[in-house]
């Protein structure tokens, strides 16, 4: 459990920064006015203090710095050079976590000066407990940095720290990863109604078929292959179903799939 005194902003009030200040209120023990977030949209800030009634709102960034320990950099890449032109100067205490994609500690670090810089690919999931977060540090960082960020990071799901170089990897798989997800469930809703099933009914038993396979994995450490061969009888249902799978490709789509979104993470990194 995090301090509940802990002041946590966010510099970019959209989807990720929302989901990550429920996770925060909901299972960080951090307090709603212990939020505050900025963003030049008034709209997006009118739909942040919706969804977390008593935290603060404004336009100001450099605000955002002075009165935080922890700033999640929540803008698009696109914009990070925008963002770092508006903040004049960083207090020695404050912590900033960056959750853009493709943009690099050493960029990070050239952009913002200060050294006490993480970065962090965190996935939509964190607005339900669930999220699977990568994140890597500059390498001087303090180890009470390091532990308020998994602290912060585990209220919203699973954080693993890994490597830099493999933060673009991290993006593919679980930031992107989702959506991949959503596409599976929808198709297998859709199946199910071709056969007859009313749409809400087949939409929970796929997303419920998702989310047990899911905690198999985890639950039960075994390989997802040899979990799959345990469900494939000899000449089942299953084997026929994983026969027509694989003559579509879609082991290869979905390795395609995760490999472009992390190469395109890559790419964000070098605009």
């Amino acid at each position: 459990m995090t301090n509940s005194s802990l002041r946590v902003g966010f510099i970019g009030a959209g989807q990720m920064a929302l989901a990550m200040a429920r996770g925060f209120v909901d299972r960080g023990g951090i307090a709603p006015q212990s939020i505050l977030a900025s963003d030049p949209y008034p709209e997006a800030l009118q739909r942040f203090e919706q969804s977390i009634p008593g935290c603060n709102t404004t336009d100001d960034n450099q605000a955002v710095i002075d009165e935080s320990d922890v700033v999640i950099l929540a803008v698009k890449p696109q914009m990070m050079h925008e963002a770092a032109e508006s903040i004049s100067d960083i207090p020695s205490g404050c912590l900033l976590i960056s959750i853009a994609a493709g943009i690099t500690l050493p960029k990070l670090t050239e952009l913002f000066p200060t050294t006490r810089i993480v970065r962090v690919m965190p996935n939509t999931p964190c607005l339900v407990g669930m999220a699977a977060c990568g994140y890597s540090a500059t390498s001087d960082i303090a180890p009470e940095d390091i532990e308020r960020t998994q602290q912060l990071l585990e209220s919203t799901g699973v954080a693993l720290q890994v490597p830099e170089k493999l933060l673009d990897a991290v993006t593919g798989l679980s930031g992107s990863g989702p959506a991949f997800i959503y596409m599976l469930i929808e198709a297998m809703s859709d199946a199910g109604v071709r056969q007859g099933l009313p749409r809400n009914i087949a939409t929970q038993l796929a997303a419920q078929t998702v989310k047990g396979a899911a905690e198999m994995v985890l639950a039960t450490g075994e390989h997802p292959g040899a979990l799959k061969d345990k469900v494939t009888s000899p000449g089942g249902t299953t084997i026929a179903g994983v026969h027509v799978l694989e003559k579509a490709g879609f082991r290869g789509a979905m390795i395609d799939a995760i490999s472009a979104a992390a190469a395109r993470s890559r790419e964000l990194g070098l605009d």
